[in-house]
Parts: C-alpha cells; sequence; structure tokens
C-alpha cells in the first residue's frame, strides 16, 4: 500500500497493492496502521457509507464544523469517478485550491480527506458507487456545502450537464459562507489535529 499526500495538507491518495489471477481478485484497502503512520493517528470509524450514483451526477462540495467535523476514507467499488478534495480552511496556504483524485474499480485507489477539508465527487460511470468510512456519525446541524460549480472554486467537472441535488444546487458560494463566518479555521483545524495525535 502507497500512501502520498497531496499539494493540500490533510489530503492523502492511497494506492493498494493488487493480488490478481484468473480467480478474481484480492486488495487490502484500508490499513489503520498504515494510515496512522501517514496522517499521525489511527482513523476512528463512527460510520459508513455507500454513494451510487448515475453518470454525470456531481455530489459536494460537503464539510463539517471542526470540531469535531468528520474525517472520510473514501474508494470506488464499482465504475468510476473523480474525487475533488477543497481546501476550505481559512488561514491556510492553499486555501481555496482543490486536488481531484480519479477513483475507480481498476486501480481501487482512496483518498483520506481529514477533518475542515470539503469533499465531492463527480461519477464518471452509471452506479458509480463508492464507501466512505468517516470518523464521526452524520450530525445536520455540523453538515454544510459549498455550491459545486462555483466560479471562485475552478473545478472543471468532467460533465456536460452535471446533476445537482436540490440541496447542492441551493448551496451558497464559498465568498457567501466566508462572508458569514461558516468556514473552517485553519490554525483551529491544525489544533484539533494536534489534539488526535495525542490521544
Amino acid at each position: 500500500m502507497k500512501i502520498r499526500p497531496l499539494s493540500i495538507d490533510g489530503a492523502f491518495e492511497i494506492t493498494p497493492v493488487l493480488h490478481g489471477d484468473p480467480r478474481g481478485l484480492f486488495t487490502e484497502w484500508y490499513r489503520f496502521d498504515h494510515l496512522a503512520e501517514a496522517v499521525g493517528h489511527p482513523l476512528r470509524l463512527a460510520q459508513g457509507n455507500l454513494s451510487v450514483s448515475a453518470r454525470g451526477v456531481v455530489r459536494g462540495i460537503h464539510f463539517a464544523d471542526v470540531p469535531p467535523s468528520q474525517a472520510k476514507y473514501v474508494t470506488c467499488v464499482r465504475g468510476a469517478v473523480v474525487d475533488v478534495i477543497v481546501d476550505l480552511r481559512v488561514g491556510s496556504p492553499t486555501f481555496g485550491q482543490h486536488e481531484t483524485v480519479t477513483l475507480d474499480e481498476g486501480d481501487r485507489r482512496a483518498v483520506y480527506v481529514a477533518e475542515g477539508l470539503g469533499h465531492g465527487f463527480c461519477a464518471l460511470s452509471d452506479d458509480a458507487t463508492l464507501t466512505y468510512l468517516c470518523s464521526e456519525t452524520f450530525a445536520p446541524t455540523r453538515e454544510h456545502a459549498i455550491h459545486p460549480l462555483d466560479p471562485d472554486l475552478a473545478i472543471d467537472w468532467p460533465a456536460d450537464e452535471p446533476q445537482l441535488s436540490a440541496k447542492d444546487a441551493a448551496a451558497p458560494s464559498l465568498a457567501e459562507v466566508r462572508a458569514a463566518g461558516g468556514l473552517p479555521d485553519y490554525e483551529e483545524c491544525q489544533r484539533y489535529y494536534a489534539s488526535l495525535n495525542r490521544a
């Protein structure tokens, strides 16, 4: 398993070793010890999610209040998606920037998204199926969204006509959420990460 940090602090790409033969395939798609060594602390497993999307569906950009927010370990078990991680932490050196990673059933890569980062994806195939391991349970009052087509984010979604949920289509822009004081603070996130490292 290879774990590579992305350009955004707290975001990692995980590439597993695939063992295949004519019978099929085996891989370790998650190892808590390897991830903890890279991230600095174990991922607390509080909830598992499964998401199925049609081609052209865009979900995100979602984030949660810090603390405790919700770290995510995401992989695609069927089809393919372009996964997007956005730095929403005010004061971060990479604030407003994003990284994309293709997740698919071929390479079986995964991404780790730290607390305070925004997350979304675009389905490249029908029945694109993602699984999420989450550090906290879903809490509606702490969950927020940025409009995924916000020009300030400048995300080049690979869909001619992105299909959004009603909630995501009504989400505010990055500038609107920032002006309202609704974005995570980079220094506060760093303090929270440090507390997890000591736990």
